[in-house]
């Protein structure tokens, strides 16, 4: 019964994203940007958070003549740089398909929200130039000097989120211009484009969910050596370092993530109601968990209900009126309802697991300052990390899909942005390639640092600054030292 019911539901879900599919292209346009785009966001926090990550271990190692800290950050730094290469190849991919798969957004509106591409560009060459310099630096620069020139990394990687963020939210809430008769953007204001409603509090959330994602990310890899009996200094420091930054911004995040709620169902109050899968308008609304919307009856099936608990999050009473889906025309509604509605009960579950987590970690470190002992923790926070990008892949569904049909919110449609051009299945499946290519050498050289590291000894960090000692000359095999 249950595999009859799942059958049915993946093909009405298919058949809601072939009918959504009008012209042709839009169905594969929209699957080669999701998918370039969730691939892409795995390497984006460990290119905004983990430089500032690794600093702080170069900081404390320096600070405190700490070998075992300044090993780690210089381990940390290599692995930056290689997340941060693929970041690159991947986010390449994405500025070409910007243009090639959405010629009317960007013929159209690319003089308005243009210009954080630009600005994301200058910072993505200069955090390149920095990170090599950082990287190049071990060894060969006194520490003090190695350290203040590896500072601005993180400050100029959040340059680059902050425009790529900015361009996102004006598709959210766009500003900047007005439309001319024809339907032209005239009066264009390219700084209010970029200062646009939503910039504050949704660049606020990503940039906490990617200190999150890569302060739990790494710290969970260390966590695991722990579980295995590696109960040395080098795994203390490696969970504790990465794990206390992300401790410090998940409450944080928990307060920006229910204040963009709030602001979600007073400014796009339909993609609020595919979230939260309000069907009728009204006050005194339930929160409702998971469950199954129907798009023909606007009601919903299964799930459970809290009677009352969305008014009251939405308003702080019970008597809070909420804005429905039965006020949206069905065209106007997102996409897929149950797609945005479940990713962000994932998205609210994984954060409020892992605000328990570090309540938990707050007070065991408060009691005996040492990593908590509970094997219970010690297996969570070993998938705190993968927990962690899961939220952020399903925060980034309810952006993207809870918009639709909107490319430019209640402005203009992404079925009249799409290319007319065919073959872009065929594009499609080029990217697929590339990126699994490009996914198994990242994988692939990550372990390889991964086994070198564990092959050599933690001391190796003893003496990270200064000459490094001469090679030893090869010998052939019949004695005689090779030229």
């Amino acid at each position: 019964m249950l595999g009859r019911v799942a059958v049915a539901d993946a093909c009405r879900v298919m058949s809601d994203w072939v009918f959504m599919a009008e012209p042709a292209q839009l169905l594969p346009a929209r699957s080669q940007m999701a998918f370039t785009l969730m691939f892409h966001i795995i390497l984006v926090p460990m290119g905004v958070a983990l430089p500032a990550i690794m600093l702080i271990a170069n900081y404390k190692g320096l600070k405190h003549h700490d070998p075992v800290a300044l090993t780690l950050a210089r381990r940390w730094s290599h692995a930056a740089g290689l997340t941060f290469a693929a970041g690159a190849v991947s986010g390449t991919v994405l500025s070409f398909e910007m243009g090639l798969l959405w010629p009317g957004l960007t013929e159209k509106y690319g003089d308005v929200f243009g210009l954080p591409f630009a600005i994301e560009g200058i910072a993505f060459f200069l955090e390149a130039i920095l990170v090599a310099i950082y990287i190049y630096g071990w060894r060969r620069l006194r520490g003090w000097t190695h350290f203040w020139l590896g500072f601005p990394i993180p400050f100029v990687a959040l340059v680059g989120a902050f425009s790529i963020i900015s361009a996102n939210a004006w598709m959210n809430t766009p500003a900047g211009f007005t439309l001319d008769a024809n339907g032209k953007p005239t009066n264009i204001d390219p700084v209010d484009a970029i200062f646009n409603k939503a910039l504050p509090l949704e660049f606020a959330h990503f940039v906490l969910a990617a200190y999150m994602a890569a302060g739990f990310m790494v710290a969970s890899i260390y966590v695991v050596g722990w579980l295995r009996g590696r109960r040395d200094r080098y795994h203390r420091l490696g969970i504790l370092i990465p794990f206390t930054v992300a401790a410090v911004v998940t409450p944080v995040q928990m307060v920006v993530g229910d204040t963009i709620a709030r602001w979600l169902a007073n400014n796009q109050p339909a993609k609020f109601a595919a979230m939260e899968v309000v069907t009728q308008s009204g006050s005194d609304q339930p929160e409702i968990l998971f469950g199954r919307y129907d798009p023909e009856t606007n009601t919903v099936s299964g799930g459970v209900r809290i009677p009352g608990l969305n008014s009251i999050l939405t308003g702080g009473s019970r008597d809070t009126y909420v804005q429905g889906l039965d006020v949206v025309p069905p065209e106007d509604r997102p996409s897929n309802v149950d797609i945005v509605h479940w990713c962000f009960d994932v998205m609210v579950g994984i954060g409020s697991l892992l605000l328990l987590l570090v309540l938990w970690f707050a007070v065991a470190y408060w009691r005996r300052r040492e990593v908590p002992r509970s094997k219970l923790f010690l297996w969570v926070a070993s998938s705190a990390g993968v927990l962690t990008y899961v939220a952020i892949e399903a925060g980034w569904i309810v952006t993207e899909v809870g918009r639709q049909p909107w490319i430019v919110y209640e402005i203009e449609r992404t079925s009249d942005a799409v290319t007319s051009a065919d073959g872009v299945w065929v594009s499609f499946a080029v990217v697929l390639v590339l990126y699994a290519v490009l996914g198994a050498g990242t994988v692939a050289g990550l372990r390889a640092m991964s086994r070198r590291w564990r092959r050599q000894d933690t001391a190796d960090g003893a003496v990270p600054y200064g000459p490094r000692p001469d090679p030893e000359p090869e010998v052939e095999s019949a004695g005689r030292a090779a030229p």
